[in-house]
Order: structure tokens, then sequence, then C-alpha cells
């Protein structure tokens, strides 16, 4: 039996992926590609985003939906699988050029690539992409802001 309770991660901010852009107009196609990274529905032909790029302070990071809403001070159920995604994620990123990881060796935990769904670009159109957190829409409870341009 699954104890999902065993499988939460007591997340704090120290625990973000934090990137460096290969080229500083990367940020605009890696938010694009992120948007075609996730978790499928292939029966609906729904894909769910499970990370963002975040930009604060003048750092990238790359987190999973579930981090941007801790960061909110929300409730969230992150667990150790969503940061496993998290970090396939962004070796995918790093792999593709987009971007380095600041220090790697503290995300080597990864998990499978079958977790995962990589949409092509000429086949976004057939899908359904859902995000679950919107960076930079603006309410009282909601301050994270995203880069503009």
């Amino acid at each position: 039996m699954n104890n999902f309770n065993e499988n939460r991660v007591e997340w704090n901010p120290s625990m973000m992926l934090e990137v460096v852009l290969s080229e500083p107009d990367d940020f605009l196609k890696i938010r694009e590609t992120l948007s075609r990274i996730g978790v499928a529905s292939r029966k609906e032909k729904t894909l769910y985003q499970s990370c963002n790029i975040l930009h604060k302070l003048g750092k990238y990071y790359i987190c999973s939906f579930k981090e941007l809403f801790a960061l909110d001070g929300k409730y969230c159920s992150l667990t150790f699988n969503d940061i496993q995604r998290r970090n396939r994620v962004a070796f995918l990123l790093q792999d593709w050029g987009l971007l380095t990881i600041v220090n790697p060796e503290n995300f080597q935990d990864i998990a499978p690539l079958n977790q995962i769904k990589v949409i092509a670009f000429k086949e976004k159109d057939e899908w359904t992409l859902v995000q679950k957190y919107t960076i930079g829409k603006k309410s009282p409870s909601q301050p994270i802001e995203e880069e503009s341009n």
C-alpha cells in the first residue's frame, strides 16, 4: 500500500533549482518549451504542464507548479516524485542547450523519462495544454512576477 504522507516533501526555498540561461532571449524559449512538457492524459490529448521558469531577484529557477504554490504560502502536496520530475525536466532543458543547472550535483535524483511527456512543437495544436499555475497573475496572495520581454 502506498502511503501518501511518506512521499511528501517538507519544502523550503533552499530546495529550488537555480539555472543560468545560455542566451538572454532563452527565457521565452524555455517558457514555451515548458508549456509542452508535463503529465499527459493521452485519451483526451491533454498535457498538464509540470514546471515553470521563475525569474526572481536576477536569478532564474525551474520550479514545479507546486513549489510556486508553496512560495505563495498556499498549501501544496509536493511529493518526492514532483521534485524528481522537476529535476528531469531541468536536465532535459540543459541537454538541449537552453540552460545550465547551478550545482547539478544537488539534483541528481531524477524521474524516469516515461513519467513525462514532451509534445513536439509541430504537434502542440493537437493537444490541450493546461497550466496549473500562471506566473504573473496579480492577486493579493500571489506576488510573484514574471520577467517582461
